[in-house]
């Protein structure tokens, strides 16, 4: 469950990088609704290939950031 909430809170935050192209960006979005058939999951893959090979450091910084945001999430719960 953690996962998936890290997964969610780091799509959050490279949908609004500037690093990544907004074209990329809205691609992206187009890929995530829920569209009948295999056109979702097509722009889905076609979008994974430059995000990959060409913004790897944007999406690790999104990953280490939603992290970091979990652990402080966590922390103003306990204590």
């Amino acid at each position: 469950m953690s996962f998936l909430k890290r997964l969610v809170r780091a799509v959050r935050i490279a949908a609004v990088d500037k690093r990544i192209p907004r074209p990329l960006r809205w691609l992206a979005a187009l890929g995530l609704l829920p569209i009948p058939g295999p056109f979702d999951e097509a722009v889905l893959i076609v979008v994974a290939v430059p995000l990959a090979l060409f913004y790897r450091g944007p999406l690790q910084a999104a990953w280490r950031e939603a992290g970091a945001e979990s652990v402080t999430h966590t922390s103003r719960l306990v204590g």
